[in-house]
């Protein structure tokens, strides 16, 4: 299991969508990743969370958006 730290603007903005946790936990398992300046984009579906990496479990998600 991971563990997912949310910023407050990335929590703001999974309400906002409506975004279960279980979704999230999904895109960032599944999702395709890109690796930006200071983190990664994990791409699932509709799905895009910005997040750092903080170790092999624990993930730190900077802004969730959906296309």
């Amino acid at each position: 299991m991971i563990k997912i730290i949310y910023s407050k603007h990335a929590n703001d903005k999974r309400m906002v969508y409506g975004l279960t946790k279980e979704q999230i936990e999904r895109a960032l398992k599944m999702g395709a990743t890109v690796k930006q300046t200071d983190g990664y984009l994990a791409s699932y579906r509709e799905i895009k969370i910005a997040y750092k990496k903080l170790d092999e479990k624990t993930y730190y998600l900077k802004t969730i958006y959906v296309n």
